[in-house]
């Protein structure tokens, strides 16, 4: 399984990136451009952004958390790392992940029975994006501190 890991651990790296960088895209460049729109125009943008969000993040997280999971195993096998520093931060990391998931699965919910409006969405994808700057910096300390 080892020989794998390199493989696992660039898919893993590159749904982060498509799944932190979509939310990045909507908090940090979406709201911004509510100023330069009226609000029916930001309306029919938004429900744009979430209708290809919706099909699109539901296989990258996926992949992202089956790809989690194995590099758990490979790098914490019968959690014997748990009480390492480095176990620590990943322990947090992976809570971080499911507090992330939970969001995320919510924000779901809400949108597929049409309670997500523009203020819940904000919220959302803003507490979204902190915990996953959390976890992308523990991602790198985990090695380096």
């Amino acid at each position: 399984m080892a020989a794998w890991y390199g493989w696992i651990l660039t898919l893993h790296l590159f749904c982060a990136i498509v799944f932190v960088g979509a939310v990045a895209f909507e908090v940090l460049i979406l709201e911004g451009l509510t100023p330069a729109f009226a609000p029916a125009q930001m309306h029919v943008i938004e429900e744009v952004v979430q209708k290809r969000a919706r099909r699109l993040m539901p296989f990258f997280v996926a992949l992202l958390f089956l790809s989690g999971f194995a590099l758990f195993s490979m790098r914490c096998p019968d959690f014997e790392c748990v009480n390492t520093q480095f176990g620590i931060m990943l322990l947090t990391k992976v809570a971080l992940a499911f507090g992330v998931l939970a969001v995320f699965m919510n924000a779901m919910w809400a949108g597929l029975h049409g309670r997500m409006d523009p203020c819940r969405f904000r919220i959302t994808h803003r507490i979204v994006l902190g915990m996953m700057v959390a976890i992308v910096f523990l991602a790198k300390a985990m090695f380096y501190l």
